[in-house]
């Protein structure tokens, strides 16, 4: 299985980190800054790096020839379809949240402004609807009482997002497929941006 990983910050460095535990070979980086922590991995770890030409977006260009996978691991850009036609599986994200709840950029904190006693995390299809893809694995966590948003990310949100994303891509090397069950879109949520 040959991964390209599109992301940023601490958890594209440690969704690297936990892809190489598995049976995949990482040919490719995708980041929007050259300076970031993400692109220094690789590069210490010998992968290939490309900067997006538009931090928003991923173009096929940017895609590395021979990609079964796209991952993303916190990353905003928005993966193009001809992205993800370029790779033989698509493309699949790790979401902070109970998809369709809870869809766009600050998951996690609408999960403690709104009071939910139930977070979780979902790992989903790549697609034109910002976090609308299937669902290819997703489970649930409590939130403890007075728990802030990062508290929730570090304890239980980033370490479900490392265990669905390896249960995935080895389902993916095993049944050289994806897991897809469709959103239900009468639930979905998408919170306004937080002032």
């Amino acid at each position: 299985m040959r991964i390209t990983l599109v992301g940023s910050r601490h958890f594209g460095v440690t969704t690297l980190d936990m892809l190489k535990s598995h049976k995949v070979e990482i040919i490719s980086i995708v980041v929007a800054d050259a300076e970031d922590r993400l692109a220094a991995a690789a590069k210490a770890a010998g992968i290939p790096v490309t900067v997006q030409a538009n931090p928003k977006l991923v173009v096929a260009s940017e895609i590395a020839d021979g990609t079964d996978l796209i991952i993303t691991a916190h990353s905003h850009a928005r993966i193009g379809q001809d992205a993800l036609d370029k790779a033989r599986l698509g493309g699949i994200g790790y979401h902070p949240s109970l998809l369709p709840r809870h869809r766009g950029i600050a998951a996690v904190e609408w999960t403690i402004k709104e009071g939910d006693p139930i977070a979780g995390g979902t790992i989903y299809h790549l697609a034109d609807v910002m976090d609308g893809g299937a669902i290819a694995a997703q489970e649930f966590c409590f939130v403890k009482k007075g728990e802030t948003a990062r508290e929730l990310w570090e304890r239980a949100l980033a370490p479900l997002g490392y265990k669905l994303l390896g249960e995935v891509v080895d389902y993916a090397i095993k049944n050289n497929s994806l897991p897809a069950t469709y959103q239900d879109e009468q639930f979905a949520t998408k919170a306004p941006k937080l002032n």
